[in-house]
């Protein structure tokens, strides 16, 4: 049965990214490697054993293979050894940290969403109002959306026309927003390996596999705790495949994007892409295979005249392209100059469907999400954004 949200919880409450990780997950994924390298030397020798978990939790872990028989006493010819079950995946690649010790030092502590006063008004407002009580059955209305059944895997790409549009924090705050109230696994995918910004909001410390490695190693045969070995553990039962390492010139084909996601479709109920800004190659084979599309853009001038240019374009496409888009204007500065409903109403007249995310000072510092830092207002209209996406999803099979 889907977990119900508690009546006060207003959206995802998260353990917070920015912790350690579980220490036996990284162990899982260390032996996961190791089991990568099994796989491949047995390729040529015997078939490797069926892996089996090692401790509770998604993550695999294989046996290593026992060595050839090496001569026949009886003078007999070796006989024919079954081919490896699993593909001759690339090599393990190292460990490496999501951002250098060095540079983590520079980080301040993280802020809330709003300030002190702020959340004490709005304490004060609803006790003295009846709107707690239409904010509980607004938030059991969402809950139930969210929660709902999927007969196949929805994924959703989130991009944008340009960068610093806030199309990773929105990722990442739909990736936190299913992962919480779902009981499905959910992925999140970096479609981004130019330098994506993902893996260091979900507060990843370390990465080892990546979207392109991991197009070369999936097969149909393997189970959730083989495909589980390859990605990072998240809270609430998420995981991330990374795009690169965070190295300069890390690449990204739609062949190998296209294999990822066909293959790991079948094990997550939902699947988050993280793309590269638009009119790139992947993002464009992205936003037409996904179930629901998410177009972030910046509340500016320049950023509503650059999407609705955009928007004009997709108009020209299949009909339940722009129909299943969710236009995301980000207030990046408290003040934006801008008349957010006249620019909401320019949008929607495209045929798209239009939200704002406010802002909100824990975001625009940067670094990992927690979720119990975000501005009220925030929370309201992330679960919100995540519930419209989400039922979008579920019109297109």
């Amino acid at each position: 049965m889907p977990r119900q949200p508690a009546p006060h919880a207003a959206a995802p409450h998260a353990h917070p990214p920015h912790t350690a990780p579980d220490p036996q997950a990284q162990a899982r994924l260390a032996r996961a490697a190791e089991a990568a390298q099994a796989r491949q030397a047995a390729g040529r020798q015997t078939p490797a054993p069926a892996p089996a978990p090692a401790a509770p939790g998604p993550a695999a872990q294989a046996h290593a293979p026992a060595h050839p028989r090496a001569h026949d006493p009886a003078g007999h010819a070796p006989a024919a050894q079954a081919p490896s079950p699993y593909p001759q995946g690339p090599a393990t690649p190292d460990s490496r940290p999501v951002v250098d010790k060095d540079l983590a030092a520079a980080g301040r502590k993280p802020r809330r969403g709003e300030p002190l006063a702020t959340r004490a008004l709005r304490a004060v407002r609803r006790t003295v109002s009846s709107s707690a009580a239409r904010e509980v059955a607004e938030t059991t209305r969402t809950a139930e959306t969210l929660q709902q059944p999927v007969t196949t895997g929805r994924q959703i790409a989130v991009t944008s026309i340009r960068g610093g549009a806030g199309k990773s924090t929105v990722a990442a705050l739909l990736g936190l927003t299913y992962a919480h109230y779902r009981q499905d696994p959910v992925l999140l995918v970096e479609a981004d390996p130019a330098l994506g910004s993902l893996p260091l909001r979900l507060g990843a410390e370390t990465l080892r596999w990546t979207t392109g490695d991991v197009a070369g190693i999936v097969e149909p045969q393997m189970s959730l705790l083989d495909v589980t070995g390859y990605l990072v553990q998240l809270p609430d039962n998420a995981w991330l495949l990374p795009g690169s390492q965070g190295r300069i010139g890390a690449m990204l084909d739609t062949r190998a994007y296209e294999r990822v996601m066909v293959a790991l479709r079948r094990y997550f109920g939902v699947t988050v892409v993280d793309c590269e800004t638009l009119p790139a190659e992947v993002a464009r084979v992205a936003l037409s295979a996904a179930q629901a599309r998410v177009l972030t853009t910046p509340a500016t001038l320049e950023g509503i005249a650059s999407t609705h240019a955009v928007l004009q374009w997709m108009q020209g496409l299949p009909r339940h392209i722009i129909a299943g888009t969710v236009v995301v204007l980000t207030e990046l500065v408290p003040h934006t100059g801008l008349d957010l409903d006249e620019a909401t109403r320019k949008l929607a007249a495209t045929g798209a469907s239009v939200q704002v995310l406010p802002y909100d000072r824990h975001l625009a510092a940067g670094g990992p999400i927690r979720t119990e830092l975000l501005a009220h207002p925030t929370r309201q209209a992330a679960t919100r954004l995540a519930a419209e996406v989400f039922q979008l999803s579920q019109k297109r099979h």
